[in-house]
């Protein structure tokens, strides 16, 4: 065979390769999906997931499949994605405390946070500081100013929980005394504030509605940069004056580094669809997010930004994980 030939034949093979690549990544997905939620199951994060799947389903017709990996403040099921093939069909749908907050508590989170990318920010929501009757206080500033002499007893979602942040900023914006009670997950530690096992909470607001609703909860403030539309007169810490007590959960879809960037929009725009479809809208805002949607250059800027902000907040406070 000639020289000729061969470089014929080698550019024909080329050429070949690249186009069934390009063809593999046009046809994504062909086969099941896994989200990988690293929170537990029945929380909003787990809804929204689930929501996603299905709309996904009905656009891609593959099956979009959610699995709980809860653990080690999200570490776990972050950690199973980020050492995922790199080819778009493991996604974690995540909260960004395993990216701004565990970088500042945990010696080693099992993956490095430079092995995962971000499709999108999906959406974002403060927490509800809510008290119970036993801790007499009407308002935040009469809760403050119970904890100045007393120990206020907090229950949160766990160690390195977005709750667990917001009482850390709290305790520091205001000099009240604060016993953190850490549980495993939001629906528990709910319970144990309902119960009266402990006195406030720093928690997710769907989980409290129907408590503060019913009158056997007072809610006090929100975390987020603007007002619950669950709960509209409840005033920001910000408008109470404790701009330093901000924080907005961000919800984020995230992939392997690696994976192709035509696979990461081809997912971005569909989720960006969906989340366009009214009744999604309806659906989300009812669980208390607040819309508005970052790509994913634009995400990891934010979630620099953020984990900056946390660290210098976690320091000053000797916040730990057990």
């Amino acid at each position: 065979m000639s020289k000729s030939m061969v470089r014929a034949l080698g550019l024909a093979l080329a050429l070949s390769a690249a186009s069934g690549a390009a063809s593999a990544q046009g046809g994504y997905p062909d086969k099941p999906v896994r989200f990988v939620v690293n929170f537990t199951a029945g929380g909003p994060l787990d809804i929204m997931a689930r929501m996603m799947g299905e709309r996904l389903n009905a656009i891609f017709k593959q099956p979009f499949v959610v699995e709980n990996k809860t653990g080690s403040g999200g570490n776990i099921g972050a950690a199973a994605v980020a050492n995922a093939a790199p080819d778009g069909y493991t996604v974690l749908i995540g909260l960004d405390s395993t990216f701004t907050v565990n970088p500042s508590l945990y010696a080693s989170q099992g993956f490095s946070p430079d092995q995962l990318k971000p499709v999108m920010r999906l959406a974002s929501s403060g927490m509800l500081i809510a008290a119970h009757p036993s801790a007499k206080a009407d308002t935040l500033k009469g809760l403050v100013e119970r904890g100045h002499k007393d120990p206020v007893t907090f229950s949160s979602a766990g160690n390195g929980s977005p709750g667990h942040l917001s009482l850390s900023m709290l305790q520091q914006a205001t000099g009240m005394k604060i016993n953190h009670i850490p549980y495993r997950g939001n629906a528990p530690a709910v319970l144990a504030l309902v119960s009266g096992e402990v006195q406030a909470a720093a928690l997710a607001t769907p989980g409290l509605l129907q408590h503060v609703n019913a009158g056997t909860l007072k809610a006090l403030a929100v975390t987020g940069s603007q007002r619950s539309p669950l709960l509209p007169s409840v005033p920001t810490t910000a408008e109470l004056g404790y701009p330093e007590v901000r924080q907005d959960v961000l919800y984020l879809a995230m992939v392997p580094a690696q994976t192709p960037d035509a696979v990461v929009q081809t997912l971005r725009k569909a989720m960006e669809q969906v989340l366009a479809q009214p009744d999604v809208q309806q659906r989300l805002r009812a669980m208390d997010f607040t819309l508005g949607t970052l790509d994913g250059d634009a995400a990891a800027k934010e979630l620099a930004s953020v984990r900056e902000r946390y660290a210098k907040i976690i320091k000053s406070a000797g916040m730990k994980v057990d």
